[in-house]
């Protein structure tokens, strides 16, 4: 994730307007630069900025420290685990899983990790630092769907730090689509940053500051609690509840 938005939502320290500049400078893209993309473009746009392993992490992290990859795993790792669960005998399905920050933690304690991106780059990057897990498996998407994954196959799906990357119609049906891998009784849980935060209206009005022909395809857009718990409640899902971290607003359901 390469703006501003990075630091709130991986570390939850204060925003660092400057991100955006040195990410940028850092992954020194040709021959098209990465923003020249449209946001529509999720798979150019993921590729693009992901080439090695170290700017896959910087695209996903805005940093190569390995403590803080650590750290923000274990935080995503708490709240998933609290919320909906990891259980022994569970398929669990990432979607936008990046380099397999979170599913370093999460596939020792499933029965199955499916890590889902729709960059090749990223899932190279998944195969490859996963490989000692023999209950991995990495599949590349097309960025608008979970085609390749069988209805009803998966107890729980879990999306951290993406949706601030997708338009709207996207968010809605990767939930709709969570609903339809999912079998009966399967949870699903997403974050978002949070309008309603502080922080997420002030990483809302730097972006206002930026020219809209300079907006980087990636940019981060918040959501309204309100949003994604109807887009839930749309979907199918029931037992639909909401927490606050940070600047984050995580919500999630059951499949009936």
């Amino acid at each position: 994730m390469i703006d501003p938005a990075v630091a709130i939502a991986h570390a939850f320290r204060q925003e660092d307007i400057t991100m955006l500049q040195r990410v940028l400078r850092a992954t020194g893209l040709k021959p098209r630069p990465w923003d020249s993309y449209a946001r529509f473009e999720y798979k150019s746009v993921w590729n693009a900025v992901a080439p090695t392993e170290d700017k896959a992490k910087l695209a996903v992290s805005g940093t190569l420290d390995k403590v803080e990859h650590q750290r923000s795993a274990e935080q995503t790792l708490e709240w998933l685990q609290r919320h909906v669960g990891i259980h022994p005998d569970d398929v669990i399905v990432d979607i936008g899983a990046g380099f397999g920050r979170v599913g370093e933690l999460v596939a020792p304690l499933c029965k199955r990790w499916i890590g889902t991106d729709v960059s090749e780059n990223m899932i190279a990057v998944i195969k490859q630092r996963l490989a000692d897990h023999k209950n991995v498996e990495a599949i590349a998407t097309n960025g608008f769907d979970l085609s390749p994954i069988a209805t009803a196959s998966a107890d729980m799906v879990y999306c951290t730090t993406v949706f601030m990357h997708l338009d709207e119609w996207e968010r809605y049906n990767y939930i709709v689509e969570g609903f339809r891998i999912l079998k009966p009784g399967g949870r699903m849980i997403v974050d978002n940053i949070s309008l309603a935060s502080d922080q997420g209206w002030n990483i809302f009005i730097e972006h206002t500051r930026i020219p809209p022909a300079q907006r980087p395809p990636s940019i981060s857009k918040m959501s309204t609690p309100q949003e994604i718990a109807i887009y839930f409640q749309r979907a199918g899902f029931k037992r639909i509840n909401q927490a606050e971290l940070g600047p984050m607003i995580i919500t999630y359901g059951v499949k009936p």
